[in-house]
């Protein structure tokens, strides 16, 4: 068995095995255990694994600042007081309170990120669903899924796949960001509603809402957050306006935010480290190995190859078949590193903003196929688990179906001809 086949079929158990989570280990044991294989078996030095993980330093300090922004909103209260003022102005309609969720999913996710809405949204609207009496909170909790990759690239801090893509000082300014992603992001965000809406109709008409839901009140401390919240994403749109790197201005503006809002409300900075998901960096850092020991097999240069050649030639068409084929590639092997991969490849095929929009918009949009498809929906799936609900693979996959595919294939055109 020569030396590639061993670096594929390690690549292929490293992602199965953040996928399916065997003996229910974290993903980041598979992830880091797929590293340390490829550089015993001598497919990787230690010195390329380095540079490979290094790769992702921009990644790791965007998720440590918006996971520490998350986290310190989540524990003051802040996401469960936006669910109870959806609740509360939803006046006994379950078809407004399902709007209202909606957009506050997309607020949440737009401007701090998928992650946020999938973990702490998810039990902020199922506790606000409780409250208000809502006999199946199901639809409600199905939002928070769907919207965290639905509107995850109406801005470059909204996805953490989107410093993947456009990595390495090749982000676009802000404007020409906007104009990229602008109309498709918009269509994705409506007809992953309509989608959803359609499939879930039943459910929401035979369902109630009570009618005198009180809005949870919102501490001092919560206040405090939420300004700093507002200013980090002030801080982070205009570092995205000025060409900068976001994964800095995210770090330094989520800890400054934490020991300010500490400090004043003298909460405890340990409760709230404890709580920020920390496994999530190896799992990223290991993926970034395993994909610098793929690229050495020259998947890489391969693919940008062909890549290259469809945009010279057709490049309509090109832009169309990449969105596709990643987004269904994010499915089989979660979008982290399909969106490592065909980053990669991008950035080396130098194709035009249309064809590297329409593999950003694949990496984004594609996992609301499947639960398997990206962290933020098996951080979803996690956080049902916690509150004792259960959604099944299958059952989401036919459901996905119905709302990622027209969801997909419309924000493509567009993009296509905006």
């Amino acid at each position: 068995m020569n030396a590639l086949t061993i670096t594929w079929g390690i690549a292929g158990l490293t992602a199965l095995g953040v996928i399916t989570k065997p003996f229910a280990w974290p993903e980041a044991i598979w992830a880091v255990l797929g590293a340390l294989m490829l550089i015993a078996f001598g497919l990787i030095s230690p010195s390329d694994a380095w540079t490979g993980a290094a790769k992702g330093l921009d990644v790791y300090l965007f998720l440590i600042g918006m996971m520490l922004l998350s986290e310190l909103a989540r524990r003051e209260g802040l996401f469960d007081w936006l669910a109870s003022i959806a609740t509360s102005h939803a006046k006994g309609s379950p078809k407004r309170l399902f709007v209202l969720i909606y957009a506050v999913g997309i607020a949440v996710t737009v401007f701090l990120s998928n992650d946020a809405t999938a973990v702490v949204l998810t039990p902020a609207v199922y506790a606000a669903c409780r409250t208000a009496e809502v006999r199946n909170p199901m639809p409600y909790l199905l939002i928070c899924a769907f919207i965290a990759n639905a509107a995850s690239f109406v801005l470059p801090i909204s996805n953490p796949a989107n410093l993947v893509i456009f990595g390495g000082g090749t982000m676009p300014p802000l404007w020409r960001w906007l104009s990229t992603f602008g109309l498709p992001s918009i269509v994705s965000i409506l007809v992953t509603f309509a989608a959803l809406y359609w499939t879930q109709r039943s459910a929401i008409a035979a369902d109630s809402v009570a009618s005198d839901v009180q809005r949870a009140p919102l501490s001092f401390s919560g206040r405090l957050t939420g300004i700093a919240l507002c200013g980090t994403a002030v801080l982070l749109v205009g570092a995205s306006a000025l060409h900068f790197d976001l994964g800095l201005p995210t770090f330094v503006a989520g800890c400054l935010a934490t020991v300010a809002v500490l400090l004043i409300a003298r909460g405890s900075p340990v409760k709230t480290l404890k709580g920020v998901s920390w496994s999530v960096l190896p799992l990223v850092a290991g993926l970034f190995v395993v994909v610098e020991a793929l690229n050495r097999t020259g998947l890489i240069d391969e693919l940008a190859r062909h890549l290259a050649d469809g945009a010279s030639n057709y490049p309509a068409q090109t832009a169309a078949v990449a969105g596709t084929v990643v987004a269904l590639a994010s499915n089989l092997v979660n979008n982290l590193p399909a969106g490592l991969v065909a980053g990669s490849s991008v950035a080396l095929a130098q194709v035009s903003d249309k064809i590297a929009g329409a593999v950003l918009i694949g990496v984004d949009l594609g996992p609301n196929l499947s639960v398997t498809g990206s962290l933020a929906t098996i951080l979803w799936l996690t956080a049902l688990r916690r509150e004792g609900l259960q959604f099944g693979a299958w059952a989401f996959l036919k459901l996905g179906a119905m709302i990622m595919f027209p969801a997909l294939f419309i924000s493509l055109t567009v993009l296509g001809i905006s």
